[in-house]
Protein backbone atom coordinates (compact mmCIF):
# COMPACT_ATOMS: atom_id res chain seq x y z
CA UNK A 1 0.00 0.00 0.00
CA UNK A 2 2.94 2.52 0.90
CA UNK A 3 4.70 1.71 -2.94
CA UNK A 4 1.41 2.41 -4.58
CA UNK A 5 1.06 5.85 -2.93
CA UNK A 6 4.46 6.64 -2.97
CA UNK A 7 3.98 5.76 -6.66
CA UNK A 8 0.94 7.80 -6.91
CA UNK A 9 2.59 10.96 -5.31
CA UNK A 10 5.93 10.74 -7.20
CA UNK A 11 3.01 10.49 -10.75
CA UNK A 12 1.36 13.85 -9.51
CA UNK A 13 4.60 15.55 -8.45
CA UNK A 14 5.67 14.85 -12.15
CA UNK A 15 2.50 16.03 -13.97
CA UNK A 16 2.47 19.11 -11.75
CA UNK A 17 6.02 19.78 -13.18
CA UNK A 18 5.47 19.63 -16.36
CA UNK A 19 2.25 21.53 -16.08
CA UNK A 20 4.59 24.01 -14.74
CA UNK A 21 6.87 24.07 -17.28
CA UNK A 22 3.85 24.56 -20.13
CA UNK A 23 3.62 28.32 -18.61
CA UNK A 24 3.30 31.53 -20.25
CA UNK A 25 4.01 31.66 -24.26
CA UNK A 26 4.18 27.68 -24.28
CA UNK A 27 0.79 27.67 -23.15
CA UNK A 28 -0.58 30.04 -25.50
CA UNK A 29 0.83 28.18 -28.40
CA UNK A 30 -0.16 24.97 -27.16
CA UNK A 31 -3.81 26.40 -26.58
CA UNK A 32 -3.65 27.91 -30.16
CA UNK A 33 -2.19 24.26 -31.39
CA UNK A 34 -5.31 22.48 -30.20
CA UNK A 35 -7.78 25.10 -32.07
CA UNK A 36 -6.36 25.24 -35.56
CA UNK A 37 -8.78 25.30 -38.84
CA UNK A 38 -11.27 23.98 -35.50
CA UNK A 39 -15.12 25.63 -35.72
CA UNK A 40 -16.72 24.82 -32.76
CA UNK A 41 -21.23 24.81 -32.58
CA UNK A 42 -22.75 25.32 -29.78
CA UNK A 43 -26.38 24.06 -29.88
CA UNK A 44 -29.49 24.54 -28.02
CA UNK A 45 -32.91 22.57 -27.26
CA UNK A 46 -36.30 23.94 -26.33
CA UNK A 47 -37.33 22.53 -23.89
CA UNK A 48 -41.17 22.28 -24.80
CA UNK A 49 -41.20 22.10 -28.08
CA UNK A 50 -38.19 20.23 -28.49
CA UNK A 51 -36.71 21.90 -31.07
CA UNK A 52 -32.80 22.21 -31.77
CA UNK A 53 -31.36 25.57 -32.94
CA UNK A 54 -27.36 26.92 -33.27
CA UNK A 55 -27.11 28.95 -30.48
CA UNK A 56 -23.43 30.24 -30.80
CA UNK A 57 -20.46 29.38 -33.26
CA UNK A 58 -16.73 30.11 -33.33
CA UNK A 59 -14.55 29.56 -35.61
CA UNK A 60 -10.71 29.59 -35.94
CA UNK A 61 -7.95 29.47 -38.42
CA UNK A 62 -4.92 27.50 -39.22
CA UNK A 63 -2.68 29.43 -36.50
CA UNK A 64 -5.44 28.61 -34.21
CA UNK A 65 -6.33 32.09 -33.98
CA UNK A 66 -10.50 33.07 -33.55
CA UNK A 67 -11.40 34.81 -36.96
CA UNK A 68 -15.41 34.79 -36.07
CA UNK A 69 -17.71 34.69 -34.00
CA UNK A 70 -21.64 34.40 -34.15
CA UNK A 71 -24.73 34.29 -31.46
CA UNK A 72 -27.84 32.74 -32.67
CA UNK A 73 -31.47 32.57 -31.22
CA UNK A 74 -34.42 30.21 -32.50
CA UNK A 75 -34.69 32.72 -35.55
CA UNK A 76 -31.34 33.13 -36.72
CA UNK A 77 -28.70 35.80 -36.24
CA UNK A 78 -27.92 37.66 -33.11
CA UNK A 79 -24.82 39.11 -33.90
CA UNK A 80 -21.45 38.06 -35.45
CA UNK A 81 -17.72 39.42 -34.91
CA UNK A 82 -14.58 38.92 -37.03
CA UNK A 83 -11.32 39.46 -36.49
CA UNK A 84 -8.20 40.22 -38.18
CA UNK A 85 -4.57 39.85 -37.00
CA UNK A 86 -1.27 41.41 -37.21
CA UNK A 87 2.48 41.61 -35.75
CA UNK A 88 2.74 39.42 -32.88
CA UNK A 89 -0.66 37.67 -33.53
CA UNK A 90 -2.50 40.15 -31.34
CA UNK A 91 -5.99 41.19 -32.90
CA UNK A 92 -5.86 45.12 -35.30
CA UNK A 93 -9.00 44.92 -36.62
CA UNK A 94 -12.29 43.55 -35.38
CA UNK A 95 -15.76 44.28 -36.97
CA UNK A 96 -19.86 43.69 -35.36
CA UNK A 97 -22.51 42.42 -37.50
CA UNK A 98 -26.14 42.98 -36.34
CA UNK A 99 -28.78 40.41 -37.14
CA UNK A 100 -29.10 41.88 -40.49
CA UNK A 101 -25.43 40.87 -40.89
CA UNK A 102 -24.78 44.53 -41.82
CA UNK A 103 -21.89 46.16 -39.83
CA UNK A 104 -22.83 48.08 -36.73
CA UNK A 105 -19.48 48.77 -35.28
CA UNK A 106 -15.50 48.55 -36.52
CA UNK A 107 -12.47 48.49 -34.00
CA UNK A 108 -9.27 49.05 -34.89
CA UNK A 109 -6.23 48.45 -32.10
CA UNK A 110 -2.56 49.77 -31.65
CA UNK A 111 -0.24 47.69 -29.24
CA UNK A 112 2.67 49.31 -26.95
CA UNK A 113 6.67 47.60 -27.22
CA UNK A 114 5.00 45.07 -24.29
CA UNK A 115 2.60 43.96 -26.34
CA UNK A 116 -0.22 44.96 -24.34
CA UNK A 117 -3.37 47.22 -25.76
CA UNK A 118 -2.27 50.68 -26.10
CA UNK A 119 -5.26 52.34 -28.36
CA UNK A 120 -8.64 51.27 -29.61
CA UNK A 121 -10.34 53.30 -32.34
CA UNK A 122 -14.16 53.34 -32.87
CA UNK A 123 -15.77 53.51 -35.36
CA UNK A 124 -19.23 53.55 -37.05
CA UNK A 125 -19.72 51.46 -40.12
CA UNK A 126 -19.12 54.36 -42.17
CA UNK A 127 -15.80 54.16 -41.19
CA UNK A 128 -15.87 57.77 -39.25
CA UNK A 129 -14.16 57.59 -36.42
CA UNK A 130 -16.48 58.18 -33.17
CA UNK A 131 -14.05 57.25 -29.70
CA UNK A 132 -10.39 56.55 -29.20
CA UNK A 133 -9.92 54.71 -25.85
CA UNK A 134 -6.34 54.92 -24.44
CA UNK A 135 -5.07 51.88 -22.31
CA UNK A 136 -2.83 52.74 -19.52
CA UNK A 137 -1.20 50.31 -17.32
CA UNK A 138 -0.30 50.94 -13.47
CA UNK A 139 1.84 48.56 -11.89
CA UNK A 140 1.49 48.74 -7.89
CA UNK A 141 3.69 46.71 -5.05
Amino acid sequence: MKKILLTLSLAFLALGAMAQEATGDEYYKLKLERRQNLTIKEWNTNAKTKTRYLDHETTYDSKGRKVSEAEYNPYGLVWRETYEYGANDRIVKEVRYDERNKPKYIRKYEYNDQNRKAKQYNYAPTGKLITIKVFEYIVTE
